[in-house]
């Protein structure tokens, strides 16, 4: 049983509900869709198969997370996030921004999941894209929006493909610094893009 914090304030609940480690990443990868056991386990590099179980079995508790079994012939358990809990991507978007300031751009060193772009974009940008067709590029990792909606993958008929590395990327929307990516189509679709992107966002001051 998860410990609780005992207090009665919305910002405690919430954290009882969704506050333990690796809970809101699971929702960050269930935010793309149902998903199984095992597509958990290969995403969320780190977290130990008991940790998962345990998180699972809260996060459904909780109303956060629901679990089915699909039909035949494939017939898996999958896990998927309830109407509630689809609703916390408002303020993982935030957090998300708010966290961004500090992180800085990816190095070499750095070891970047699978679906680390389409991630980025469903978390930042879904809600907020304007109507069009984007595909971004970097490296392995491809991530499409379609009209708001994020593919994982190229799409077809692109108004605008942005391609560079990880660093390229991260400098595209946060500094709005085109010299590391390589743009192809329709740039006024790209500007249209960058203009519903959240503020440039300046790291915080430290002492």
């Amino acid at each position: 049983m998860a410990r609780r914090y005992e207090q009665y304030c919305p910002m405690a609940h919430a954290l009882d509900l969704v506050g333990d480690r690796w809970a809101l990443l699971i929702v960050r990868e269930l935010m793309h869709g149902p998903k199984r056991y095992t597509d958990l386990v290969d995403h969320l590099h780190g977290i130990g198969t008991n940790i998962l179980a345990a998180r699972l079995r809260d996060l459904e508790g909780n109303g956060v997370v629901a679990r089915r079994t699909l039909p035949p012939p494939a017939a898996s358990k999958i896990y998927e996030l309830t109407d509630y809990g689809r609703e916390l991507r408002p303020a993982m978007r935030e957090l998300a921004l708010w966290g961004a300031r500090s992180l800085g751009p990816p190095t070499a060193r750095d070891e970047l999941f699978a679906g680390w772009l389409s991630n980025a974009m469903d978390i930042v940008m879904a809600s907020v894209a304007p109507a069009g067709r984007f595909e971004f590029r970097a490296g392995p990792e491809v991530a499409s929006i379609v009209d708001g909606e994020v593919v994982d993958g190229s799409i077809d008929d692109p108004d605008v493909v942005v391609e560079g590395d990880p660093e390229g990327i991260y400098s595209l929307f946060v500094d709005r610094c085109l010299d590391g990516v390589t743009i192809t189509g329709d740039r006024r679709q790209l500007d249209a893009f960058l203009e519903a992107a959240p503020p440039r966002l300046d790291a915080p001051a430290t002492a």
